[in-house]
This record gives C-alpha cells, structure tokens and sequence, in this order.
C-alpha cells in the first residue's frame, strides 16, 4: 500500500484521474471499477475534461459500480444510476451495454448477484478499482463486521452510513436502509486498487485503514492483503497518520529509487 498526500483535494483528484487515463492509454479496453459519493466527483471531472480536452477515448472501456440503494429506481436521483448518469456517462463515449451498475429494484436478489459476479469475470476481471471509504472505515457498503472473503450481496446498512448518507436525501428516513454492494473479496480481486479521501471527517477512518490492524471492523483495512493500492488524500484526511511524514518522504525521494 502506498499513501501519496496532496496539499488540495484538487490535486488529488487529478493525479488519481492521469493513473487511471494511463491505464486507459496502455489497454484501452480495460475494466474500471466505480464508486459514487462526493470524493471521486473531482476525478470523474477530470476524466471528462481529458476526454473532452485531451481525446481521452472510452469507447472500448467497461465499467462495474460497486454498489445501490435497495428501493430506488435507476431514475430517483439519489440512485447510484442516476449519480454515474449525471457526473460521468452523459459526459464521456463508453458504450451504454458496457456499464454495470447493481440493480435496486430486481425481484430476484441472490440470483442478481451471482450473475454480477460471473459478469465481472467474463469481462476479464477488474483492472482498476475506484474506492472511496466511508467515516467508519467501510469500503462500498461492506459495513464493520462484513466478511473479507466476502462477495456481491445484499447489505443492511448501519446507522452511522445512513446517518452520514442523510444529507443527500430530504430527511433521513428516505435513506433506503438496504443496499446492494460488491463485497470485500470480489474489490480484492481488482488488479489496482485507488483509495481516495479527502477532509478532516475521513482522517480517523484513513488512519485506521492504512496504518492498521487489518480488521474486519474496519473494511477497508483489508486492502493491505492486496499487492497493488494506491491511498490518495488530501492534507485534512492525511491529519492522523502517525507516519505521514515518512509517507511524504517517500514522495520525494521516489523519483531516485532504484528499479525493483
């Protein structure tokens, strides 16, 4: 695991935008993973803009979200659909049929998500997947106590991510209390993996994640079992980490290590 620090959430945004463009330019039909809330906005508007500025091309790429609301149509606009809809697809030139997105509203849950997870590995497997985390330390909605062998499933959701999700919704009883999600298992399978957070309200869940111990209480912890992550943060949410100022020596001394 390796943590970059950036002095602005800008910054961050745009340096996780270039990683993901250089995978683009090197494989260009490769397979991203998704994820909705306020963190990863700033890199979606960076890969528009490079598409739209740049020719970024996205027309051979395939996308997987991590995860829905149970309850909501693709079409309620606190929908994850909705969400990738509006901030990212309208934007760009991937192909409607290669964009997955779990579904809120099927009549068959269980055989909804063995399915998606077959897809995923029909498609090649996950070349890189996007991650934000939540206040509690959950990646997608694999709560504190979800399995880290865990895969696609329904999740009930815990009251502080309802609590914490309840700015978007008029009141937070229109928060769904279920949700459809990737599990810990299938988002270690990705082949890259970037974290990203930015403010002071994410620096505990950071620190518990990066610096440990891997848990099962803090989800996100479990990506130190996965050969290749990349943590991304702004100044804020870098606050608590003990050894930040090692990680931005590491930073400025990377360009003069040697070749592994």
């Amino acid at each position: 695991m390796e943590v970059v620090i950036y002095r602005t959430y800008e910054e961050m945004s745009q340096a996780a935008a270039r990683e993901i463009a250089e995978v683009l330019y090197a494989k260009p039909n490769a397979v991203l993973g998704m994820a909705t809330g306020s963190t990863p906005l700033g890199v979606y508007r960076e890969l528009v803009r490079m598409h739209k500025e740049e020719g970024l091309d996205f027309s051979q790429v395939t996308t997987f979200n991590l995860d829905e609301y149970v309850g909501l149509s693709p079409r309620h606009d606190q929908s994850y659909h909705y969400f990738m809809h509006e901030n990212f697809f309208k934007h760009v030139n991937i192909p409607p049929q290669h964009i997955y997105i779990p579904s809120g509203t099927t009549n068959n849950y269980k055989a909804f998500c063995e399915w998606y997870e077959r897809r995923i590995k029909e498609c090649g497997g996950i070349d890189v997947q996007i991650l934000g985390i939540g206040s509690d330390g959950h990646i997608a909605f694999n709560e504190p106590g979800s399995s880290l062998m865990s895969r696609t499933r329904l999740k009930t959701l815990a009251r502080q991510t309802i609590d914490d999700n309840a700015r978007f919704f008029k009141k937070r009883e229109d928060v769904p209390i279920y949700a459809i999600t990737m599990g810990v298992g299938t988002i270690l399978e990705a082949r890259h993996c970037l974290l990203l957070a930015n403010g002071k309200k994410k620096a505990q869940a950071i620190a518990q994640a990066v610096e440990g111990p891997v848990t099962a209480m803090i989800t996100a912890s479990a990506l130190h079992l996965h050969p290749s992550v990349m943590v991304y943060v702004d100044e804020e949410a870098a606050s608590e980490l003990k050894m930040r100022e090692y990680y931005r020596w590491i930073q400025e001394n990377k360009p003069g290590a040697p070749r592994s």
